[in-house]
Parts: structure tokens; C-alpha cells; sequence
């Protein structure tokens, strides 16, 4: 069983069936922790190499991302596929990842 379909059985499960929207709230809201966890570990950016972010705040991130893309129907494997093609696409065109927007 793939990581998307333990997310969305464990919702099921537990009866945490949420709207999109506040999908995307969560998503977003965990992401703040870890950001939180990047700027206090590394003094506000000035030690860029002393990161620290707690397993359970990334694993909190991408539970909420897993179950933003169950919630719209969204093949999170194939949604990597896709942004991986893209990024591979830009590379070799630009030698860039980002997409300079």
C-alpha cells in the first residue's frame, strides 16, 4: 500500500474527513512548523548549516499534503512524475531548475 492510500485509510478510519480548503490549511499550517524549526535552529538563517527539523514535523507536513491530495482526487505519485519531467525539462533548457518567475 502506497504512502497516499495509508493517509486516506487512516482518515477514513478516524473519521477526519475535511474539505479541501481546510486541507490546504493544514498542509500550509504544518509547513509553518517547519519552517518555524529552520529559523530557530539556524539563529534566523545566520547558521545555514545547522538545520534542524524535527522527523515528526516533516512526517506532520506530508500527512497533510497526502490527504490534501486524496481529498481532491489527486494521484500524488503521478503528481511527482509530473513536477520530476518539469524539472528535468528546465535543466536541460536552462541548467536551471527554478523556473525564473
Amino acid at each position: 500500500m502506497d504512502a497516499q492510500s495509508r493517509v486516506a485509510g487512516f482518515v477514513a478510519e478516524h473519521d477526519l474527513d475535511a474539505p479541501a480548503a481546510y486541507r490546504l490549511l493544514d498542509t500550509v499550517s504544518e509547513l509553518g512548523e517547519v519552517a518555524k524549526a529552520v529559523c530557530t535552529s539556524t539563529a534566523y538563517g545566520a547558521d545555514p548549516g545547522s538545520v534542524d527539523v524535527p522527523e515528526d514535523e516533516l512526517g506532520d507536513a506530508l500527512f497533510a499534503l497526502l490527504a490534501l491530495c486524496a481529498e481532491l482526487d489527486v494521484d500524488a505519485e503521478a503528481a511527482l512524475e509530473t513536477s520530476l519531467s518539469k524539472y528535468e525539462d528546465r535543466l536541460a533548457e536552462s541548467g536551471r531548475a527554478g523556473s525564473d518567475e
